[in-house]
């Protein structure tokens, strides 16, 4: 609970802070935007390393093989990267750069995700 009060005041403060800068220097509204998304992510890794460190055990007492698992976690992770790069390239006008992101976020996803695939695949068949 702490953890996202100390994000929210932190985003609420670079806002307002970004939003007086940019009328000024907008490339240094860019930078303090940036700078306050670094320390937001930070607050969040700790959360992140608690969720891994539950979804191990969950497979560990369902049996799964952490190349299941580890999928899955690197296609949550791609997509987290890919929304935060698209909406500042968008936040610095450049919608463009933003929709190669995504595609390219989308791409790396599908190809990170093709051992579960393949993985299914091969439980379907043995079952057959």
């Amino acid at each position: 609970m702490e953890d996202i009060l100390k994000v929210a005041a932190v985003a609420i403060v670079a806002a307002i802070c970004a939003v007086v800068v940019k009328k000024n220097v907008q490339e240094l509204g860019m930078v303090l935007a940036l700078a306050a998304g670094v320390l937001i992510l930070t607050f969040a890794l700790g959360a992140i390393g608690s969720v891994r460190d539950v979804l191990d055990t969950l497979a560990e007492t369902a049996g799964l093989e952490p190349a299941v698992l580890a999928p899955v976690i690197k296609t949550v992770g791609i997509a987290i990267i890919t929304r935060v790069t698209a909406e500042v390239c968008r936040d610095a006008k450049e919608s463009g750069i933003a929709a190669f992101v995504e595609t390219a976020g989308a791409a790396a996803a599908l190809f990170v995700a093709l051992p579960l695939v393949q993985a299914v695949l091969n439980t379907v068949t043995g079952l057959l």
